[in-house]
């Protein structure tokens, strides 16, 4: 009987680990029950999203038991203007910056069942494969980057407390940004699978910590991705969720979580999807022309001095606007001196004339006045 009890009080324990493990899938409806979205995890209100074709809501209600939630449409979303990627020759914001980016998984478990065999593995899990395989095609573009292969195992509400040492670690070397790869939980691959161009790959999903101090900044470089992403490549980026937490986001103006894909979705399709993920992610980063929306100039946590800007090139001289101004002055001594003439009369008020103008301009006309003694 002790040891039937020991085992029961043990599952009770674990049951809280294991529905996060496992992830609640919400289903969010708008206020005439049309379904917006789904959402792996913990959903609140207060939460934010904003949808492929860039629509904004507002979580309003949420029913636990259901694993439904309500939002409110809040109408279009701002996002940032990305017409300098039609300019011919983009140039990068500064031929001599850094270019580089660190990766990490908090979820050190998670796995793809079409091309893992399961969905979570007890060490390294497929995720780090899609993690370095991103890193790869950034790295072919003159990346730096760093990956982290640390494990924060279990899959747990301590997961994102363990991975913060790693995140900190990562940060040491002052990455432009840094990324959290992960894989979504829902159910369903259709929420995922997507063609773009001509190939088949998966979508991604952008993911932004509201309780923090960097959430203004990680949203706006999140909106950033996504703009580039609907133009370069539609149908890439499926949405940006805004969740209760941090996600370790406070530590960098730079930072946000990448969801490539979901557990039911075959890996390869995932795979595919890091290429021109890279593409977008760099063009965020470092295209674009100097100046324009894509010269971004929000620096993680610890930034290196800002390197000098390139000295402008100076204008062609004119001396039309001297000349003018040389006529004007002279203009105006001659009515000084007619005036000084008729009010005074005669040669004594242009001598006493001329001795003020003297005195006022310090001698640069006519003869020096002799300084008091």
């Amino acid at each position: 009987m002790k040891k039937i009890a020991l085992i029961s009080a043990l599952v009770i324990l674990l049951l809280p680990v294991v529905a996060f493990a496992e992830g609640s899938v919400y289903t969010l409806m708008d206020e005439t029950g049309a379904v917006v979205t789904r959402y792996c995890g913990e959903c609140d209100v207060g939460d934010e999203y904003i949808s492929q074709d860039n629509q904004h809501y507002r979580v309003t209600s949420v029913d636990d038991a259901q694993q439904r939630a309500t939002v409110k449409h809040l109408g279009k979303a701002d996002m940032p203007d990305v017409n300098w990627l039609d300019a011919e020759e983009p140039q990068p914001v500064s031929a001599t910056a850094q270019r580089r980016i660190a990766l990490y998984c908090t979820h050190s478990d998670e796995s793809y069942i079409e091309g893992d065999g399961t969905e979570s593995v007890e060490g390294k899990g497929g995720i780090y494969d899609i993690a370095h395989l991103f890193g790869d095609h950034l790295e072919e573009k003159g990346v730096t980057v760093e990956i982290s292969d640390e494990t924060h195992l279990p899959h747990d509400a301590g997961a994102y407390r363990r991975s913060r040492q790693t995140a900190v670690q990562l940060l040491t070397n002052q990455p432009n940004a840094i990324f959290d790869i992960h894989r979504d939980g829902i159910p369903d691959p259709d929420e995922y699978a997507a063609t773009v161009g001509t190939q088949k790959m998966s979508k991604v999903r952008l993911l932004v910590g509201k309780s923090n101090q960097n959430k203004e900044a990680n949203l706006s470089f999140a909106k950033q991705i996504k703009a580039i992403g609907d133009k370069v490549y539609p149908g890439l980026i499926k949405d940006i969720y805004m969740g209760k937490g941090t996600y370790n986001q406070d530590l960098a103006p730079r930072s946000v979580l990448l969801e490539f894909g979901t557990h039911t979705l075959d890996k390869s399709l995932v795979e595919a999807s890091t290429k021109p993920m890279s593409d977008v992610v760099y063009k965020a980063l470092f295209g674009g022309v100097v100046g324009s929306a894509g010269a971004s100039d929000v620096r993680s946590s610890s930034p290196k001095e800002a390197e000098e800007p390139a000295p402008e090139k100076p204008a062609v001289e004119d001396n039309t606007g001297a000349g003018w101004a040389v006529w004007l002055v002279i203009a105006l001594i001659a009515g000084l001196g007619i005036f000084a003439f008729l009010s005074t009369g005669g040669r004594g008020g242009m001598d006493k004339f001329g001795r003020s103008f003297r005195e006022m301009t310090g001698g640069l006309f006519g003869k020096k006045p002799k300084k008091d003694s």
